[in-house]
């Protein structure tokens, strides 16, 4: 976004807005600001539409529809690669969600939800733009966190990408699987997992799961970890 503004004097040396408790510690942040091409790069968590003014998550970058009517700027978000790739608007019909108590919404499991650790299992059929879990998970302020390898979170959306906010936490990097309606996601996977939906947590930050190649339609995607420990935040979509 910055060299869309060069004639107004805009230099940003680097930016840092956590939102999450995990993106405070600041041993977690240096190595992620050293592998981005700038310093330090933003996450906004922002996908709504509001009167003429609309903002979109596109992975962890927001472009309002006043940047949007820039070619300068435009011509930056056509670069964009996986999370950084600009959204997908007009298929885009299922908003950020997250998964803490906080700020949770269209949370569907089977048996009713407990702050305390639980045992959750999937409905029979998620509702679209709704989530569950599946496993032994505890449900905290800002993110859900499993309690025993093999647990699950699945979503029904509509979207051409689906990401989500994964952190490990203090453990070991955790393996995880996707499927997507059920089966391997194939040329639909994201960057963050192979086309049989193999993939690893390895830090805290936004994983791609699902990049559509094929006409936008309704998808269920579920992730399963392989070990303990997983902490979830927020799906986004683009």
């Amino acid at each position: 976004m910055v060299a869309a503004y060069p004639d107004d004097g805009l230099a940003v040396i680097g930016v840092h807005t956590p939102e999450f408790s995990f993106e405070h510690e600041i041993d977690r942040v240096r190595p992620r600001s050293r592998s981005e091409r700038s310093p330090i790069r933003s996450w906004s968590t922002t996908a709504t539409t509001s009167g003429a003014r609309s903002t979109i998550t596109t992975g962890g970058r927001s472009i309002s529809s006043t940047q949007k009517a820039s070619s300068a700027t435009n011509s930056l978000a056509k670069k964009g690669r996986g999370v950084e790739a600009p959204a997908d608007c007009n298929h885009l019909e299922t908003p950020e969600t997250y998964l803490g108590y906080e700020r949770s919404e269209r949370f569907a499991p089977a048996d009713g939800a407990t702050f305390e650790p639980g045992a959750y299992r999937l409905p029979k059929r998620l509702p679209l733009n709704h989530w569950a879990l599946a496993g032994d998970w505890t449900i905290g302020r800002e993110n859900v966190v499993l309690e025993r390898p093999g647990g699950s979170i699945a979503t029904r959306f509509h979207a051409r990408d689906a990401h989500l906010v994964l952190s490990p936490g203090k453990h070991e990097p955790i393996p995880f699987l996707v499927l997507l309606d059920g089966e391997a996601p194939g040329p639909s996977a994201g960057v963050d997992v192979d086309e049989e939906g193999n993939g690893v947590l390895r830090d805290g930050r936004l994983y791609q799961l699902v990049r559509q190649r094929e006409a936008v339609r309704e998808r269920a995607v579920m992730i399963t970890f392989l070990d303990a420990g997983a902490e979830g935040y927020v799906f986004t979509f683009g």
